[in-house]
């Protein structure tokens, strides 16, 4: 990581946050594949499309090792929520598949400024909702349905199982990957981590600044899950963090809050 930091610094690109939203979605999906293992063949990547409550279809594609009936990993892809798509996230997609022998379904949900708190949230939900009722319509365990994301979409996973478990919805599975959990950047690690690694203050604030209407949208639970009232019965949880990353302190008090 201290050859890759290093390799960033020299290539003196610009940093996200001094982009437009739509410089900056193209130099992420640019740099996106620079670590990538290689793209895996599955039996399986098919395009299809998940109706939002208000009439919109959201992109999504389905990944599965073979054409079993298979548990499925319901995936939201990282970015501050204004940035990320499907083909930012679809080595890693293809990779968890692979490795897990399940499917994944990588969903496209809206992004800021065009779409506001608490857009991406409507739509990462509404996806759940709908692979509850359709999973088996397209070949897939619906008794196995799990959620999964990295960094924004960590945060969208946490808030889907909560709400799976309001609904009656029954989740094999958590999967959090450094998850954005609380309302404001206040602890520790948001300022030891500040700057010179890869994720920076400056970036973090840029993205909320796009995403959220009002400081009030940062103490709503389904941006920050630290400030869920209940998460007594969600579905299990695996917790990944980053050492050197902002975000790990509230990883940390998200895992402990569900422990406690």
């Amino acid at each position: 990581m201290l050859d890759v930091l290093d390799r960033v610094g020299r290539a003196r690109r610009p940093t996200l946050d001094t982009l437009t939203p739509d410089q900056a979605r193209a130099a992420y999906d640019a740099g996106a594949g620079v670590l990538e293992v290689p793209r895996v063949t599955l039996a399986r990547v098919e395009d299809f499309s998940i109706p939002a409550r208000d009439g919109q279809q959201l992109p999504a594609r389905l990944y599965a090792p073979n054409a079993s009936v298979l548990p499925v990993l319901l995936y939201f892809h990282g970015g501050g929520f204004t940035v990320g798509s499907i083909a930012s996230h679809d080595v890693l997609c293809r990779e968890l598949s692979r490795l897990a022998k399940c499917a994944v379904i990588s969903v496209d949900y809206r992004l800021a400024p065009a779409h506001k708190f608490p857009t991406a949230a409507n739509d990462a939900w509404d996806s759940l909702q709908w692979l509850a009722v359709h999973a088996a319509k397209i070949g897939l365990d619906a008794r196995g349905i799990s959620v999964g994301g990295d960094s924004a979409g960590g945060t969208l996973a946490a808030m889907c199982a909560v709400l799976a478990r309001d609904a009656g919805i029954r989740l094999a599975l958590q999967l959090l990957f450094y998850p954005g959990c609380a309302a404001h950047q206040g602890t520790l690690s948001h300022k030891k981590f500040a700057k010179g690694f890869l994720l920076e203050e400056a970036q973090i604030t840029w993205f909320f600044n796009q995403y959220i209407r009002s400081p009030a949208d940062r103490d709503d639970w389904r941006f920050s899950p630290l400030n869920a009232p209940d998460v007594d019965g969600v579905a299990p949880a695996w917790i990944g963090l980053a050492e050197c990353d902002p975000l790990v302190d509230e990883g940390v008090m998200y895992a402990d809050k569900l422990r406690a």
